[in-house]
C-alpha cells in the first residue's frame, strides 16, 4: 500500500512539474501587450499596436515546422470564422488574428499559411526562428502559444492553443 501511495504521489509530482514547464511567466494578464513589428510574406511591415487599435486581437505564435501548431490551425481558423464579424465592447474595429511565425524558411511559411487556410490578413515573421525578437519579448519557450488582447492592448488571456481563447472572447462580446 505504501508503494502504491508513493507511486501515485511521484506521478502527481511529475505531472505537475511537466505542466509547470509549459507556463509562460514573462507575460502577465493585465499588462499592456509588448509591441511587435515584422514583415508580412509580401514584405509589408505590420505593427501589432497599429493592428490592435480599437480591435480585439488573438496573437498566435506558431511555425510551419511545428506539428502541434499545424494540428491546432483548424481550431484557430474556426475561432477566426466564429468571431471575425462579431461586435466587441470598446472595439469599433472588431476582431482579428495576428500570426507570428517562428519560421526561418519563407517558402515553407507561405506554403503553410495557404495549406492551413489561415485566411486572416495579418501574418508576420522576422524569419529568425527561436532567435526572433518575438521570443525574447514574449518569453517564448514553446509553441503554439497565444495571447488575447482587448481593444486597448491589454492582455486578457494566455493560452497554449488559440482556440482556448473562446471563453474570454465571449466575455468581450458587446451585449
Amino acid at each position: 500500500m505504501k508503494q502504491l501511495i508513493t507511486t501515485v504521489l511521484l506521478m502527481s509530482a511529475i505531472s505537475f512539474g511537466a505542466q509547470a514547464q509549459y507556463s509562460n511567466e514573462t507575460i502577465k494578464i493585465g499588462q499592456q501587450a509588448p509591441d511587435l513589428s515584422f514583415p508580412s510574406p509580401k514584405g509589408e511591415t505590420y505593427k501589432l499596436s497599429e493592428i490592435n487599435k480599437g480591435r480585439v486581437v488573438l496573437l498566435d505564435f506558431w511555425a510551419s515546422w511545428c506539428r502541434p501548431c499545424r494540428n491546432a490551425n483548424p481550431g484557430l481558423v474556426a475561432v477566426y470564422n466564429k468571431y471575425k464579424d462579431k461586435k466587441f465592447k470598446n472595439a469599433k474595429n472588431g476582431f482579428t488574428v495576428v500570426s507570428v511565425s517562428l519560421d526561418q524558411n519563407k517558402s515553407a511559411w507561405v506554403q503553410a499559411i495557404e495549406a492551413d487556410k489561415l485566411i486572416w490578413p495579418y501574418h508576420m515573421s522576422d524569419l529568425m526562428q527561436w532567435r526572433s525578437l518575438a521570443c525574447q519579448i514574449y518569453g517564448l519557450e514553446f509553441i503554439p502559444q497565444a495571447f488575447l488582447l482587448d481593444a486597448s492592448g491589454k492582455i486578457v488571456g494566455k493560452y497554449n492553443f488559440g482556440e482556448q481563447a473562446q471563453g474570454d472572447l465571449d466575455k468581450l462580446l458587446a451585449k
